[in-house]
């Protein structure tokens, strides 16, 4: 490949990451263009896990044999088998060199990352793994990011094909800096993506998380009949606790309050358990009973009445497992479990109330909509936020 072919195979690696709608795609985008740009037939993109001494497969793309997958769920080796990835690198970078790729065959190393470090067999779990798996030779770029290791870009040949030389290996070395671009890029729109759907206090999902999983809910609850069920919850006693201890002791009994839900919510698969605002939370299950939920619901309540601050929580529930009539939309269900939990609130029930199970539910949900005090922060989906309001 020329200098023309080369410079077009960053720009469309570049374009191809940037393109990518979520990390696995643009992992998966880094390693097609990198075996594709230096003629390969095989690439990997590995993570360097230095909590856990090992280095992770990330993605295989190209010709694969058996065992490989293409997003392996557990494929790690233990970094001291390659320990190039963390010695050799800091060697080159301690003498103001930097990151340079390296290549290996099948007959034993070649030059780079072995030949300079002057020790034979340097990288002999690569070249047994090149000749297991009938490969002839590849070419090893470390990806260098904020300044550390971050892991490496790995592309192989097959035996017919000629070899890789020091051109390859310096181009590689071009390819993993543009990879780590993308990489980083791909890490800032994840983490502004976690952000939007985070609440910051807690760390639980936020409104908008909600509202986008619930649609998702009941999509699944119309075509396949599964069961949704939602228990929004009011924590007691907040304002009282703002205004006579301050601000910062109400932020620790939200905290703990979440730490709670979030304990609860792990017993039912897949829920989704977040702040909705204020002193408002709910938990979502899709799948799980309706009384699965409720003994759920029943302990959290338990729990939260011992809490020191506070004075307990007000939980309503609304599953379609529940005999609530039809629900045509997420509004509808949020409409009811609001409804239930502001009746629980009302009769300072000890427990959940759940709608279908408590006719006077069904009755409040159904009810002209100016039914509740001007403080009162709580709103449904369709309706717009009062200065001040919840999220």
């Amino acid at each position: 490949m020329g200098v023309d072919g080369r410079l077009r195979a960053i720009v469309e690696l570049s374009q191809a990451m940037a393109a990518a709608p979520t990390a696995i795609e643009s992992w998966r985008a880094a390693a097609r263009g990198a075996l594709e740009a230096l003629g390969g037939s095989f690439g990997a993109l590995s993570v360097w896990e230095r909590d856990l001494g090992r280095l992770k497969v990330l993605v295989n793309a190209g010709a694969r044999v058996g065992g490989e997958e293409e997003f392996p769920e557990d494929e790690t080796y233990p970094v001291h088998e390659f320990p190039e990835i963390a010695e050799f690198l800091h060697e080159r970078w301690a003498g103001g060199g930097g990151p340079q790729a390296w290549v290996e065959t099948a007959a034993g190393p070649a030059f780079g990352g072995a030949g300079v470090s002057g020790r034979p067999g340097y990288n002999h779990q690569r070249v047994a793994a090149l000749r297991r798996r009938g490969r002839g030779c590849c070419v090893v770029a470390p990806i260098v990011l904020h300044g550390r290791a971050w892991g490496e870009l790995y592309v192989a040949r097959p035996p017919e094909a000629p070899l890789f030389d020091v051109a390859d290996a310096d181009f590689a070395t071009v390819i993993a800096s543009v990879v780590a671009a993308g990489i980083a890029q791909t890490e800032r729109l994840e983490e502004v993506r976690r952000l939007a759907f985070t609440d910051p206090l807690t760390g639980l999902a936020n409104r908008r998380a909600v509202d986008a999983r619930l649609d998702e809910a009941i999509e699944r609850y119309r075509e396949e009949g599964a069961v949704v069920s939602l228990v929004v919850c009011d924590l007691n006693g907040l304002k009282k606790v703002n205004d006579t201890q301050g601000h910062a002791v109400g932020d620790r009994l939200l905290e703990r309050f979440a730490t709670l839900l979030s304990v609860s919510g792990a017993r039912l698969p897949g829920a989704l358990v977040a702040r909705l605002g204020g002193d408002e939370f709910c938990l979502l299950t899709v799948g799980p009973t309706s009384d699965e939920v409720l003994a759920v619901a029943t302990e959290l309540c338990e729990r939260a009445a011992g809490l020191e601050l506070g004075e307990g929580v007000a939980c309503g529930i609304a599953s379609t497992g529940d005999p609530i009539g039809e629900v045509r939309s997420a509004r509808r269900l949020f409409r009811l479990a609001d409804a239930a939990q502001y009746r629980a609130k009302a009769a300072r029930a000890g427990g959940p109330v759940v709608a279908g199970r408590d006719g006077a539910v069904l009755r409040l949900a159904d009810a002209p909509a100016p039914a509740r005090p001007a403080r009162d922060r709580r709103r449904f989906r369709d309706a717009p936020a009062p200065p001040g309001g919840g999220a």
